[in-house]
Formats: C-alpha cells, sequence, structure tokens
C-alpha cells in the first residue's frame, strides 16, 4: 500500500510541477530535465533523431509505445553506415556480425531480448517476437536465430564490404606476422551521433548502441535497446543491451531508461533499473542519470580501466524518460547527444556530463 501511494504522489506532484512551469521559467526548467509539451515524447541515442522521429509519429497516430519504437530503431538497424547497429555492425573476432537487443512493454510489464544474433538484420523485432510468443524474456545464440527463422525472419548477411575493411584492417594491426595485409587508407562514411572511435593506426572501434524510449499521450511507456556490441568482441559476448535492467528498463507507473558505452560497467550497476530507481525516489531523469554514472565512476577500481586520475578511461551514456514527459541523458564524459521527439519538434541535443575530458 505504501508503494503504490507514493507512486502516486510522485505522478500528481511531477504533473503539478509541469502544469506551474511558466514561460519564463521554461529555460530553467530545461536545464533541470523538465520540459513544458507534455507526450507523446521519443527519446533515444544521439544516432536516433530518425528513430525518435519515426516514432513519433507513430505515437501521434496512437501505436502502441512498443511498436512505435520498434518500427523507429530498424532505420537505424538498417543504416549500413552506422557501424554501432544491425546491418553494417562491426563484427566479433572472426569476423562475424552477432547483434543483440532488448524490449521492455510498460502497460503489460513485459520483456523480451536476443543476444549473439546473427543473420537477422533486426534484433529489435526478433526480441518483441520473444516477448509476445513466448514465456521467456531471453534467447541467445544458435536458439535465437532458430526463433527467429520460426517466426518468419529471413537469414542475410550482415558483415558490410566497410565492416570487413575494418576488420581486416583490425587483425592486420593485431597479428603483425601473418599474411593479412593492410590497405594504405580507410575511408568510412559514418552516420552522425555514432559513438565510433579510431586508434592511431585508423581502426575503429565501438561500444556503441541505440536506445529509444517512447510515452504515449494516455501515459504508457516503452524502451527498446538493440546494438552489434563491441567490435571485436569474443564470439558470443554479450553486453548490457540485452540484458533488462540493465541496457534497457521500463515501469509504467515510473519511467523508461536505457544504456550505450561500455556494457560491462552497465551491468556491473544494473544501470537502467538503477535510474528508473532514482527516478521513482523523485529524482529528475539528467540527475538520476548521474547519480548511476556516479555509481559507475565509483565502481571502476581496475588500473587497467582507470585514466591516471583514477577516472573511468571508457564512456558511458545513459538517457531517462519519465512517466510525466520529463526526460534527459548523461554521459561520463562530455560530448554525449541525445535525440528528442516531442511537440517541439526532432532535435538532437547534448548530454549532461561528469567530467570534462579523460
Amino acid at each position: 500500500m505504501t508503494d503504490s501511494l507514493s507512486r502516486r504522489a510522485f505522478i500528481a506532484s511531477s504533473a503539478a510541477a509541469g502544469l506551474a512551469i511558466t514561460a519564463g521559467r521554461r529555460a530553467a526548467a530545461q536545464l533541470a530535465g523538465i520540459r513544458a509539451g507534455g507526450a507523446p515524447v521519443a527519446i533515444a541515442s544521439g544516432n536516433g533523431p530518425s528513430a525518435t522521429d519515426a516514432a513519433y509519429k507513430l505515437l501521434k497516430q496512437g501505436a502502441d509505445p512498443l511498436d512505435a519504437i520498434v518500427a523507429g530503431v530498424k532505420i537505424v538497424e538498417d543504416d549500413p553506415n552506422d557501424m554501432s547497429v544491425g546491418y553494417g555492425g562491426l563484427p566479433n573476432e572472426e569476423g562475424v556480425v552477432e547483434l543483440d537487443s532488448s524490449v521492455m512493454h510498460g502497460p503489460t510489464h513485459r520483456a523480451g531480448a536476443v543476444g549473439a544474433l546473427r543473420n537477422i538484420k533486426n534484433p529489435a523485432a526478433v526480441a518483441r517476437e520473444v516477448l509476445r510468443r513466448t514465456d521467456h524474456c531471453l534467447i541467445v545464440g544458435e536458439g535465437a536465430l532458430k526463433f527467429a527463422k520460426r517466426v518468419g525472419f529471413k537469414e542475410e548477411n550482415l558483415l558490410t564490404d566497410r565492416a570487413r575493411e575494418a576488420w581486416l584492417r583490425w587483425r592486420a594491426q593485431l597479428n603483425r606476422d601473418d599474411d593479412w595485409l593492410q590497405k594504405d587508407e580507410f575511408d568510412l562514411p559514418l552516420a552522425d551521433g555514432q559513438e565510433v572511435s579510431f586508434d592511431e593506426h585508423d581502426v575503429p572501434h565501438t561500444y556503441g548502441t541505440i536506445h529509444c524510449s517512447a510515452l504515449t499521450v494516455d501515459g504508457d511507456l516503452a524502451g527498446c535497446t538493440t546494438t552489434s556490441g563491441l567490435s571485436w568482441k569474443l564470439p558470443g559476448r554479450v553486453g548490457d543491451s540485452p540484458i533488462i535492467g540493465a541496457g534497457c528498463y521500463t515501469d509504467n507507473a515510473v519511467g523508461s531508461a536505457g544504456a550505450t558505452g561500455r556494457g560491462e560497467a552497465v551491468i556491473q550497476v544494473c544501470g537502467a533499473n538503477s535510474v528508473v530507481m532514482r527516478m521513482e525516489a523523485g529524482d529528475l531523469p539528467t540527475d538520476a542519470c548521474l547519480h548511476v554514472l556516479k555509481k559507475i565512476a565509483d565502481r571502476t577500481r581496475l588500473k587497467r580501466l582507470q585514466t591516471a586520475d583514477g577516472r573511468p578511461n571508457f564512456n558511458v551514456t545513459l538517457y531517462a524518460l519519465r512517466k510525466d514527459g520529463a526526460f534527459g541523458s548523461a554521459s561520463i564524459y562530455k560530448g554525449g547527444s541525445y535525440a528528442v521527439s516531442d511537440a517541439e519538434g526532432t532535435r538532437v541535443e547534448q548530454s549532461a556530463f561528469l567530467y570534462e575530458k579523460r
């Protein structure tokens, strides 16, 4: 009884706060993470303005929030120039693209996910079928592929020429005495907003992902995270993206959250669930993200994962959407971004951050 009363009180107070925002306080309220305009809202990682735009249009037409965001992230999964998601994603160490995805539907509090899925371009749609057609939450590897084929998905080669060229360059740098030869130049057009870095040999590396959360006019929420995962990973490696509570979590009474970046760090603090719990306790979305990121930074104790001053030598970005329409995002390091589509249009905004630079 106490929990349900506190949740109702939180939602009522949040709605009242939103109504109390005047035009003169609008800029300050935006910085604090409260946005006027209400639902529907779709937010995503910085590589997802096309996803939020598509999802928002579907929400305006009355679509279920899960269907809206799965349709939205499909655009990014299908984009060969996004090397962190779906078709064109960077492969594992054997040159095979393995995809991970999870979805969570607020109204039913159901979840579905797939991990280490090969040869299927749209893992988010497969994860949705896990939610709809099975009593499971997560199916991985060969079983995930068999399931996808049984429900109508077709196998196809996901390794694009650009991703294969990147893999060959990585192999050449890793094994200097083998028969792999480097090319002198590596021309790589990239989609905007990707978390892709290049080493001194021009080899791309990514923890990149797309997360997308949505809120309907009726106050229903859904979340989805989909990725090709860590580049050059061990075959079978699964990051945070398909793990409910880590890379994606939705509570229809509170909000939805997700993560991109170093998946192992997100898993170890139950990142998305922790963000939603902080919102339930009263945090603004951005503050909730910053709190969890500080926890990641404080719990990163291995020297190989630290900079010289003891900070994490990796990045994580968190995204949060609250039931009253407030939203926000934060990264460990400055430079993160997130996409938003709402009554004010579709745009990319800068994430808050813990630290200026590594």
